[in-house]
């Protein structure tokens, strides 16, 4: 019996920057160090809070995508991980515009939707809201942030349902190196 008719029991994982919820958490990543740039004083706290809650929701995404191969469980947790520190970042965002006054856009605004449908192209970057976020006042930089995080946490719901789904029609790792113990020796006994 040779290597490539054994049974493995590891999924195909790692794909991470496939993912939409990676390359948006990544796009919120890269406006909240611009936004913390050129709008909160240096030493302010709450700089380093926004850029590390930004950047947990991104390097969870790919860590737990990475864990996939021997750990549903961790590639769960991670995944809601990375949504609750994009929920952390969503609320110093409002934070900062309701303690200065500042309107946050109403979900149907003409500016949200706007950057929705923005967001919601196949291939989205940064780059589609540099511009944005280079010259626009904080207001609306925080606005766009917001609107962007809300579409991430929206996918990382989904994608946690998906995984849940994903573990019950298949379980973990115990139970597919398992099956692919007992298919390898019935396979050895027929040939």
């Amino acid at each position: 019996m040779d290597e490539d008719s054994l049974h493995g029991f590891l999924p195909e994982h790692g794909n991470y920057r496939s993912l939409v919820s990676f390359r948006k958490a990544e796009i919120v990543y890269d406006i909240t160090n611009k936004f913390c740039e050129r709008f909160l004083r240096r030493g302010d706290r709450t700089i380093d809070q926004m850029i590390q809650a930004a950047r947990s929701g991104k390097q969870n995404i790919a860590e737990g995508s990475k864990a996939a191969a021997t750990s549903k469980e961790t590639e769960i947790r991670l995944t809601n991980v990375a949504r609750a520190s994009l929920e952390e970042l969503l609320i110093d965002y409002e934070d900062y515009l309701r303690v200065r006054g500042l309107r946050q856009w109403e979900k149907d605004s003409e500016e949200a939707l706007y950057v929705r449908r923005l967001g919601s192209q196949q291939s989205v970057s940064y780059d589609h809201f540099r511009q944005f976020c280079e010259t626009r006042s904080a207001d609306v930089v925080a606005n766009i942030a917001i609107c962007l995080i809300n579409q991430g946490t929206y996918l990382l719901t989904r994608q946690l349902r998906r995984l849940e789904l994903e573990f019950l029609r298949d379980g973990g790792i115990r139970e597919r190196m398992y099956k692919a113990r007992k298919d390898y020796r019935r396979d050895r006994e027929k040939g």
